[in-house]
């Protein structure tokens, strides 16, 4: 009964707050975001954990008044929803962020729980995603001024957010940003340099029963250095980053090495054609924020996945996963757009991808050889017919090691995609999408599909499936299948998604960052709210 009263209290918190609040000369603005699964008993999957309700909330509130502002951010797992274990035990309520800021002209003063990230934080990013469960802000103080247009230098430190408390660490850093195309009044190009400095500074005696020193690490500071050039011009792009690191020791390192990463980006755009390529090379840059702890959370810096990011089931079935130990590879992507100048309705959109990647070291693998990480290969087709019709083709030749590079061993996919929308009115819209997965390694073959049916712009409803072909014919057509149907509600700016299905288990992945997510069968309701 607790819960439900819960719940029905922070829908009405959502329902009403639907209008800017004035107070004291300012404004106060806020947020809601919860989601809820109640979990059924599934033969199929498995036991039913013994606390068959979960339920992650945030809510946020800032203030703003002038060049003054200031938030907080209270979280409460009622109890934390599976999957997510490492955050909390039990019901838990807490203060994930608070913070008053101070900005002026070319002076801003921070104080509280800081989320930023230098360059393209491969050294340092402190942000928060709450499908994957990850905070790691820092609580400390952050200060930035700028020298006209020509120089900006920041400086922040403080001790990083570690799950629900604080890791026993601290960390300071300093980035500084000098503009030479203005130096030099260059108004047809940007150019700049940058540089950063990460420190990590942490005790190596907090666990008797690890003995740091004896692995190489007998320095409590870690720093790390980073260098940056960005140019534009007429159309171009070039961004190069070159990180060096110190002695750190991974998550499942016996020894302390020194790491460094290279990353570079070519982009160009010419009318309706635009091109980009990223390389990037890592060894050894796991940063954990405590040495005495793992996680998905347990990170002091940025190291996502380079590759394409599905929203299509069957294309995101096995993501890549970085390697952090040791990586080298990119992707590229190639646009191109062809549009009707009498009719805005009719036009085509080329899309081509290509991502790659090795593993960089030879104690990576039991050949002593480069094994490969990951190949993905992949177009799409979209086609705007008319004002009421548009269809997308999609397909994806992927190819994953299993193993992470240790073995010689590769599974290949290749996914083929359907997706057509239809109009029927400007408020009413059908969409089906229907897909396959070949293969003939791993799981086999797949097959999914789904409809979403709109009546914007309050309702929506869907309904999904799918399920893998092999597994019915070894299981005398008794499939395992992995369907999920519900619908939404938006007015204003509150929506309320009510949903029941099965989910597979696998990776949960977000901005190419991923989590790990078990297998179950429950309600889920997903309620978000801003004023």
């Amino acid at each position: 009964m607790r819960r439900i009263v819960l719940a029905i209290a922070a829908m009405f918190v959502a329902g009403v707050a639907s209008a800017q609040v004035q107070f004291g000369g300012g404004q106060i603005s806020g947020s809601l975001e919860s989601t809820s699964i109640y979990y059924m008993n599934d033969k199929k999957l498995g036991e039913t954990p013994e606390d068959r309700f979960g339920s992650n909330n945030y809510l946020k509130l800032d203030y703003a008044s002038g060049r003054f502002s200031a938030g907080v951010q209270v979280n409460a797992f009622l109890p934390v929803l599976q999957g997510y274990e490492d955050l909390a035990t039990g019901h838990k309520f807490y203060l994930a962020s608070k913070y008053v800021q101070w900005q002026d002209k070319n002076f801003e003063l921070y104080v509280g729980d800081i989320f930023d990230q230098l360059g393209n934080g491969l050294v340092f990013r402190s942000f928060e995603d709450r499908q994957l469960g990850l905070n790691n802000s820092l609580e400390g103080i952050r200060g930035v001024y700028n020298f006209g247009q020509y120089v900006s230098v920041k400086g922040l430190y403080g001790r990083p957010r570690l799950y629900t408390d604080y890791a026993d660490a601290w960390v300071r850093a300093a980035d500084v940003s000098l503009s030479v195309a203005d130096m030099i009044n260059w108004e047809s190009g940007l150019l700049s340099l940058e540089g950063s400095y990460v420190n990590r500074n942490q005790s190596l005696t907090l666990d008797p029963m690890l003995d740091l020193n004896s692995m190489g690490l007998s320095n409590p500071n870690l720093n790390m250095y980073s260098g940056r050039v960005n140019l534009g011009w007429n159309g171009l792009s070039l961004r190069g980053e070159y990180v060096a690191k110190g002695k750190d020791l991974a998550a499942a390192a016996t020894k302390a090495v020194k790491g460094n990463a290279m990353l570079a980006e070519l982009g160009y755009n010419y009318k309706n054609f635009t091109f980009m390529g990223t390389f990037r090379q890592l060894d050894n840059m796991e940063t954990r924020l405590s040495l005495y702890d793992t996680g998905v959370g347990n990170t002091l810096n940025y190291l996502p996945a380079l590759t394409r990011q599905y929203t299509y089931m069957l294309a995101n079935l096995n993501p890549y996963q970085v390697n952090a130990q040791g990586e080298i590879g990119g992707q590229a992507d190639v646009c191109y757009s062809l549009r009707n100048e009498d009719d805005r309705y009719r036009y085509w959109n080329f899309h081509v991808n290509y991502s790659l990647f090795y593993t960089l070291n030879k104690a990576q693998s039991h050949t002593g050889n480069r094994e490969r990480l990951w190949q993905d290969f992949n177009f799409d087709v979209e086609r705007q017919w008319n004002k009421q019709l548009k269809t997308i083709f999609l397909y994806s030749f992927q190819e994953w090691n299993p193993t992470h590079g240790m073995k010689h061993r590769t599974y290949v996919s290749n996914v083929f995609v359907g997706d057509v929308t239809y109009k029927f009115d400007r408020k009413k819209s059908l969409r089906v999408e229907a897909q396959y997965l070949w293969s003939n390694e791993y799981e086999g073959d797949w097959v999914a599909g789904l409809v979403e049916f709109s009546l914007a712009p309050q309702w929506s409803f869907f309904l999904s499936d799918m399920y893998n072909i092999d597994d019915t014919k070894h299981n005398e057509g008794k499939s395992k299948n992995y369907f999920n149907g519900g619908f939404s509600y938006t007015h204003d700016r509150t929506r309320i998604q009510l949903s029941y299905g099965r989910n597979r288990a696998g990776y949960v992945c977000s901005g190419g960052v991923c989590r790990y997510s078990p297998a179950y069968t429950g309600f889920n309701l997903v309620l978000t709210s801003s004023f």
